[in-house]
C-alpha cells in the first residue's frame, strides 16, 4: 500500500470532532466512494433475492413452469454472486478507510507531540495520550470502517420499503412507520449512551494517569513502604472506572435489546398481515415469502445502520479528545536569527539569576533547592520563556530547532526507547536509522544532533562515549550486546541507565551539554570514573553539570553556587569549601544561626 499523503495540521476541519471526523473521511474520498457504493449494491443485490424466490415461487412452482423456475434460480445464483463480489469490495475499501483514518490520526497526533516537546507532559497527562493512542485512534477507525455497511443499509431500508409499498400499501406502510419509529426508539437510547460514554472516557483517562504515576515512582514506593496507599487509590478509581462501565454497559444492552426486539416486533406484524392476505386472496404465495425476506432483511439492515450510529457516537467522544489534543499550541515562539553568526558562539547567560557558561568551559552548577536545578536548566536550554542569551542575543531571537540542535539538556527523567541499543546511543549511526531523525531524549525532548563521520567514525564515537560513561559492563552484560533489543529501558537499573543516558548525550556533541544529576545513582567509585573523564571528553565543548556531588564539583573548571534562584558564589570546589553556605549544600553541613 503506498504511503498516504501528508495531512494539513492547519485544517480548520481539525476544530471540531464532527468536522474533523467529515475531513477524514475526505482525505479517503476516492476508497470511501468506492465503500459506499459496494455496499449499496451488496445490500440490494441481497434485497433482491426474497423477489426472486417470491417470483420462482408463483411462476415456477405453482405454475409448474420448469423453465420459469430455472430462470429465477439463475437470477437468484446471479444475485448471490453479486453479493459475493460487491461485499468483498467493500470490506477491502472499508478495511482500507479504517486503517487510513488510523494512521492519519496516528499522523497529527504524533506531529502535535513533537510540536508541543516539552511542553507536552505539562499541558497533558501521560494517561490521556496513552489512551488517545490505544482507544480513540481505533474507535475513529472502526467508524469509518462501519459507514460502508451503514451506508448501505440505509439505501437498501429505502428502496425495499418502496418496492413493498407498491406491491400492497398496506404492508409498505407498515414497514415505512415500523422502521422510523424502531430508529428513533434507538437513537433515543443512543443519545443516553454517548453521554455515558464520555463519563466513562473521561474515568479511564484518570485511571491510566494513576496507573503511569504508580508505575513511574515504583521503586520510591516499594523503598517508604507505600504500596498499600496507592493500591488502595488505584483500587478505589478502578472501582469508580467499573461503576461508569456497569452505567455504560446498561445503556449498551437496552440498545441491543432494541436493535432485536424492534426488527422482530416490525417482522411479525408484517408476517402475520401477509399471512391474512394470502388467506382472503389479496396476495400470492410468492410475494407472502418475499414480503418475509423483506422483513427480515429490514431487521438485519436497521441493526447495521444502528450498529453504525453506535460506532459513529463512539467515534464522536474520541474524535472530540482527538481535537482537544490537536487544538493545543506551543507556547514557545521561535525566531529567525541566523544561529551560526559568530556572535552566536558566545557565552550562554541567564540574566535572571546571573549564570553564565563561557564556551568551552566545564561548569558545574551547585543549587541550595532542587528544583532550582530544572528550572534554570530549562531556562537555558529555552523550554520556558526566559530572557536567556546566546552570545549577547536572547534565544528567543533564534529558531528554536537550532537551539535544540545547539543547547542539549538531559535531565534525571530522560528515557531509553523500544528498539537495538546501538540505535539508542547512536540514533545517527550506522544503526540508528536515518540520518536526519531525532535522537531521542527524556522529557525535555532532544536535538537533531550531528551525524558527521561514516561507520568506523560513528563506531568509535560511541565506543569512546561508553568509555567516558563508564558503561562498557552494562554493554558487556548483555547477551548481544550493542545488538540487544530493549524495552524501553527497563531492564536496566537507574545507574545503569543513568550512564546509557550520558552515553548518548555524548554520542550527540552538542554545543552546549547541560546535565542535571547526570551520576546520582552511581556509586562513588563509577561516579568517579565518569567525573574524570567527562572534561576531556568535552574540551571545547562547554558542559554544565547540576550537581551537589563533591566527586563532580571537583573535576569542574568552574563552579557556581545558586541560592534563592541567584548565583551568590562563584569559582573552584576547594575554594569555595571555605563559604559556608556552600559547604551546607555540598556535604550536607547543618549550620547552627
Amino acid at each position: 500500500m503506498r504511503p498516504f499523503p501528508e495531512p494539513d495540521p492547519g485544517e480548520p476541519a481539525l476544530g471540531s470532532p464532527g468536522r474533523y471526523l467529515l475531513w477524514l473521511a475526505a482525505a479517503h474520498r476516492a476508497s470511501a466512494v468506492l465503500a459506499v457504493g459496494y455496499g449499496v449494491l451488496c445490500t440490494l443485490a441481497q434485497a433482491f433475492v426474497p423477489a426472486a424466490i417470491g417470483r420462482g415461487v408463483d411462476r415456477g412452482l405453482i405454475a409448474g413452469d420448469r423453465g420459469a423456475l430455472v430462470a429465477w434460480c439463475a437470477v437468484v445464483l446471479g444475485l448471490g454472486v453479486t453479493q459475493a463480489v460487491a461485499g468483498t469490495l467493500r470490506d477491502r475499501c472499508s478495511v482500507t478507510n479504517r486503517f487510513g483514518a488510523s494512521y492519519r490520526t496516528m499522523q497529527l497526533v504524533t506531529r502535535k507531540a513533537a510540536q508541543l516537546g516539552a511542553e507536552l507532559p505539562r499541558r497533558v497527562s501521560a494517561g490521556t495520550v496513552v489512551s488517545v493512542g490505544a482507544t480513540d485512534i481505533t474507535r475513529i477507525g472502526a467508524a469509518l470502517e462501519s459507514t460502508a455497511r451503514g451506508g448501505g443499509a440505509v439505501v437498501s431500508i429505502a428502496v425495499i420499503a418502496g418496492v413493498m409499498l407498491t406491491v400492497s400499501w398496506q404492508l409498505g406502510l407498515v414497514a415505512l412507520v415500523g422502521v422510523p419509529l424502531s430508529a428513533a426508539a434507538i437513537a433515543a437510547l443512543m443519545r443516553l449512551l454517548h453521554a455515558r460514554q464520555q463519563g466513562l472516557r473521561k474515568e479511564q483517562g484518570a485511571l491510566a494517569d494513576l496507573a503511569v504515576d504508580i508505575v513511574d515512582g515504583l521503586r520510591v514506593l516499594r523503598g517508604i513502604g507505600g504500596e498499600r496507599v496507592f493500591a488502595d487509590r488505584y483500587r478505589e478509581r478502578s472501582q469508580r472506572v467499573r461503576h461508569e462501565g456497569v452505567r455504560v454497559a446498561g445503556v449498551e444492552s437496552s440498545v441491543a435489546a432494541g436493535r432485536l426486539l424492534l426488527p422482530g416486533l416490525l417482522v411479525t406484524v408484517i408476517v402475520w398481515l401477509g399471512a391474512h392476505f394470502v388467506g382472503t386472496g389479496r396476495m400470492s404465495p410468492g410475494a407472502l415469502v418475499a414480503f418475509y425476506g423483506y422483513a427480515v432483511f429490514l431487521a438485519e439492515q436497521l441493526r447495521r445502520a444502528t450498529s453504525m450510529v453506535d460506532q459513529l457516537t463512539r467515534a464522536f467522544v474520541a474524535a472530540r479528545m482527538v481535537t482537544d489534543l490537536l487544538a493545543m499550541e506551543p507556547g514557545l515562539g521561535s525566531g529567525d536569527r541566523d544561529l551560526d553568526t559568530e556572535g552566536a558562539r558566545g557565552p550562554l547567560r541567564d540574566p535572571a539569576s546571573g549564570l553564565e557558561i563561557p564556551p568551552g568551559r566545564f561548569v558545574a552548577v551547585a543549587c541550595a533547592r532542587p528544583d532550582d536545578m530544572l528550572l534554570l536548566a530549562d531556562r537555558l536550554g529555552r523550554y520556558v520563556d526566559s530572557p536567556a542569551t546566546l552570545g549577547g542575543t536572547p534565544l528567543a531571537e533564534f529558531p528554536l530547532a537550532g537551539v535544540r540542535r545547539r543547547i542539549l539538556v538531559v535531565d534525571h527523567d530522560a528515557r531509553l526507547f523500544s528498539g537495538g541499543l546501538a540505535g539508542q546511543l547512536d540514533p545517527h549511526g550506522p544503526a540508528g536509522g536515518r540520518p536526519d531523525g531525532p535522537a531521542g531524549g527524556g522529557a525535555n525532548g532532544s536535538p537533531d544532533g550531528n551525524a558527521d563521520g561514516g561507520t568506523d567514525g560513528g563506531t568509535d564515537r560511541l565506543r569512546r562515549a561508553l568509555d567516558t560513561a563508564s558503561a562498557h559492563d552494562v554493554v558487556e552484560a548483555l547477551p548481544e550486546g550493542l545488538g540487544q533489543e530493549i524495552t524501553g529501558g527497563r531492564e536496566f537499573s537507574g545507574g545503569q541507565r543513568q550512564r546509557l543516558n550520558l552515553v548518548r548525550a555524548l554520542v550527540t556533541d552538542p554545543d552546549t551539554l547541560v546535565l542535571v544529576e547526570p551520576t546520582s545513582a552511581l556509586d562513588a567509585h563509577t561516579e568517579a570514573r565518569v567525573a574524570e573523564r567527562l572534561g576531556a571528553h568535552r574540551r571545547g565543548r562547554s558542559t554544565v553539570v547540576f550537581t551537589t556531588s563533591p566527586i563532580l564539583l571537583d573535576r569542574a573548571d568552574h563552579v557556581v553556587l545558586v541560592e534563592g534562584g541567584t548565583v551568590v558564589a562563584e569559582g573552584r570546589h576547594g575554594e569555595l569549601l571555605a563559604d559556608a553556605r556552600y559547604r551546607a549544600v555540598v556535604t550536607r553541613e547543618v549550620t547552627v544561626a
